[in-house]
């Protein structure tokens, strides 16, 4: 992970997180380029629009909290949602995992439809990108 990683327990609540913070939520997990992408289409819009975020495994998969629900009709080539439990301090511990956006450092959770359009927009730059290569 790079030096702007946090890398404590992926499950332990940033500070100020309070144990209302510990609602259910789903995990839409994505590759790390796509996901990058996608977390800073995220960012740059009008009102940025991302939760916490998950550097998963060897930092090849990215996972945006979504709310619950998700991933009931999450459809999206190329990724997969799945019933995370709760949030951070509730959630079972997930190894191999760091935070790249610590709860706190985002919004509550990801909207899934703006995350379906960033990662639509990811995926069209990054194949743009590919084509010049």
């Amino acid at each position: 992970m790079d030096a702007g990683t946090d890398t404590r327990d992926p499950w332990t609540p940033a500070a100020g997180v309070q144990a209302a913070d510990r609602r259910p939520c789903d995990l839409v997990t994505v590759p790390a380029r796509q996901g990058l992408e996608a977390v800073d289409i995220l960012r740059r819009g009008a009102e940025p629009a991302v939760g916490p975020v998950l550097l998963v495994g060897r930092c090849d998969t990215l996972g945006f909290l979504v709310p619950p629900g998700t991933a009931d009709r999450w459809d999206v080539p190329g990724s997969a949602c799945t019933t995370a439990g709760r949030r951070p301090g509730g959630a079972p511990a997930v190894a191999g995992t760091g935070w790249l956006l610590p709860p706190g450092d985002g919004g509550p959770v990801t909207d899934p439809a703006r995350l379906r359009a960033a990662l639509d927009e990811a995926a069209r730059l990054i194949a743009a990108a590919d084509r010049r290569r």
